[in-house]
């Protein structure tokens, strides 16, 4: 008796991409991640990037689901990713629903002052990405502060100085150049 599972059988082979790459473009096809974390993202017309989504193994992610253009995935980290036709997950309600909520979140961030932006981003990794210690929340993504900037609409001179604030106020604290977000005192 032979297996006949349609998505064994359409599953691409394993592509790896590096830190800082960008995945290929296509109107009929999902990246599903298998390991590592991108962004999703648009720009504006004067070139501004805006920030659609952070997503990590388990995610798929592609211009089917944005439903924007220009529509780009950037790799923040090395990935290991396959391709899979977008009929066979596009019309997944929740996979949807996820980017949807995530594109919302962020949109939400980029409007208000620039110190509560930073913080709502801050929590919306620890959300996604974070780790739970003792000491706080671990998030496991490296971003630089130009990545930050991206998202909430900022400069990353900004971004800079705000994050010392933050540390010097308790709110953040670096370990092995992870964010740690430490428990209310």
């Amino acid at each position: 008796m032979t297996n006949t599972d349609s998505t064994s059988q359409t599953l691409s082979p394993v592509r790896y991409f590096k830190r800082r790459e960008f995945l290929p473009d296509s109107e009929q096809r999902l990246w599903q991640i298998e390991s590592g974390a991108v962004r999703t993202y648009t720009l504006t017309e004067d070139g501004t990037i805006i920030t659609l989504g952070f997503w990590e193994a388990g995610d798929c992610v592609g211009q089917p689901l944005g439903c924007i253009a220009p529509y780009g995935v950037e790799c923040l980290t090395s990935v290991r990713v396959r391709s899979i036709p977008s009929d066979e997950c596009a019309n997944s309600s929740q996979l949807l629903l996820s980017h949807l909520h995530q594109t919302q979140a962020l949109l939400q961030i980029r409007s208000g002052q620039i110190y509560q932006r930073l913080r709502q981003l801050l929590d919306l990794l620890a959300s996604k990405f974070g780790a739970e210690s003792d000491r706080g929340h671990l998030i496991r993504l490296r971003l630089t502060h130009q990545d930050i900037a991206d998202a909430t609409g900022t400069t990353r001179v900004t971004i800079t100085r705000l994050m010392h604030q933050l540390e010097d106020e308790g709110h953040l604290r670096w370990i092995e150049r992870h964010i740690l977000l430490p428990h209310a005192r």
